[in-house]
Order: C-alpha cells, then sequence, then structure tokens
C-alpha cells in the first residue's frame, strides 16, 4: 500500500514538473510572439515608407527599365554574391595595409624632404645647375669634327690626365702654384749681380736643370712630328 502511494506521488510531482515545463514555454513563446508583433508594429511605417519611396523611384524609371532586366540583374548579383564578398575581403585587407602603409610613407617622405632640404643648403642643387651650364657650354662650343677627333683621342687623353693626377705630379704643381703665388706681388730684382747670386743656389740650379731637361723633351717631340702644310 505505502509503495503504491509512493509510486502515484512520483508520477504526480512528474506531471507538476511537466506542466511547469509546458506553462514556461507558453509564457516564452507568448513572449516572442509578443515582440513579434511589437517589431511588425514598428516595421511597418518604415516599410510602408520604403516602397512608397521604391515606387517612386521606380516610376521616375519605368520608361527606361524593364522588370526583366532588373530580375535577370538581380540574379547576376546573386551568382556573383561569393565573388563581391571576396572583393570586399581584399579591399578590408587593402585598408588595413594602408593604415599600415600610410605612417611609413609619410615618415619616408619627411627624411626625403630633409635630405634634399640638407643638400640644397649644401649647394648640391647649385652645383648641378652649374654643372648643367658647363656642359651646355661644352655641347654648344664643339662641332662634330671636333667630338669626331675627341673619339679618336680620347684614350690618350685619358691616360694623360692619369699620369698628370699622379700624387708627386699634384703635389709638385701644387706647391708650385702656392709659392709662386705668395712671391707674385713681391719685388724681383732682375740685375745681373741678382740674377748670378741665385744661381749659387742649389735649388735654382735645379730647378734650371729640370726646365732645360723638358725643353729638350719638347724639341725631340717637335722634331719627331711631321709639319702640317
Amino acid at each position: 500500500m505505502d509503495q503504491a502511494i509512493g509510486e502515484l506521488n512520483q508520477k504526480i510531482d512528474f506531471l507538476t514538473q511537466q506542466v511547469a515545463f509546458l506553462a514556461e514555454q507558453a509564457r516564452i513563446n507568448e513572449r516572442a510572439r509578443e515582440e513579434r508583433a511589437e517589431l511588425l508594429r514598428d516595421l511597418m511605417p518604415i516599410a510602408n515608407d520604403a516602397m512608397r519611396l521604391a515606387t517612386e523611384q521606380l516610376q521616375e524609371v519605368q520608361d527606361y527599365v524593364d522588370l526583366r532586366d532588373l530580375l535577370r540583374l538581380s540574379k547576376k548579383l546573386a551568382r556573383a554574391a561569393p565573388f563581391i564578398e571576396q572583393v570586399l575581403d581584399q579591399l578590408d585587407g587593402v585598408k588595413d595595409l594602408l593604415a599600415i602603409a600610410v605612417p611609413l610613407t609619410k615618415e619616408a617622405f619627411n627624411k626625403a624632404e630633409s635630405v634634399l632640404d640638407d643638400a640644397d643648403h649644401k649647394g648640391y642643387f647649385a652645383f648641378v645647375r652649374g654643372g648643367m651650364q658647363i656642359m651646355d657650354n661644352i655641347v654648344t662650343s664643339f662641332g662634330e669634327d671636333d667630338i669626331k677627333q675627341l673619339g679618336e683621342n680620347v684614350v690618350l687623353i685619358l691616360r694623360t690626365i692619369k699620369e698628370m693626377t699622379q700624387p708627386e705630379i699634384m703635389t709638385f704643381l701644387h706647391n708650385t702654384v702656392t709659392d709662386a703665388g705668395k712671391g707674385a706681388e713681391a719685388p724681383v730684382d732682375i740685375s745681373y749681380r741678382a740674377l748670378l747670386s741665385q744661381m749659387r743656389d742649389p735649388n735654382v740650379r735645379r730647378g734650371l736643370g729640370l726646365t732645360m731637361r723638358m725643353l729638350r723633351t719638347v724639341g725631340a717631340q717637335a722634331e719627331a712630328t711631321p709639319e702640317k702644310k
């Protein structure tokens, strides 16, 4: 008897739980229905305005657009949806790249502007402008025959320049020009006594010896070169 009463109580408890669950589900469904109804009430004015606006716009273009064209365009857009989505994803990637690259580009531009400004202050641009003027003068001063002769003798010219730019030659020329410039304004005694006195100077005699050697070389080259008629 007691066992039967216990089983009956369990069944009653189970039924009570089921009734409570069903009642809760009913309340949830009712609340969802009310929310949907409220949403529809809010959307209806918006939908009506959208329909009215669409109708007005379609009336303006109804002479130029066919409904079949719109349907065909809609189908194409639907088929191209994955491609459009991929393009949009790429655009998002480009936007992120630009967000990173723009500060770097600005920094590089500022750096380049600073370097160019320093170069301008140091005179690089003035030197380039002067170099262009020099090149213009050279080009306008030489004719076609001069350019041809320059091309034939450019190797010899470069060899001569190479020999002249040896450190010992450049040092000799620099010291000679410097000393000559220092004594250019000083009075020069050209009397025979003064000249004979200078002949006793070993440096003077060495200079005369080098000069005579150079004159001998020049004379030998002049003799070997045929005279032009």
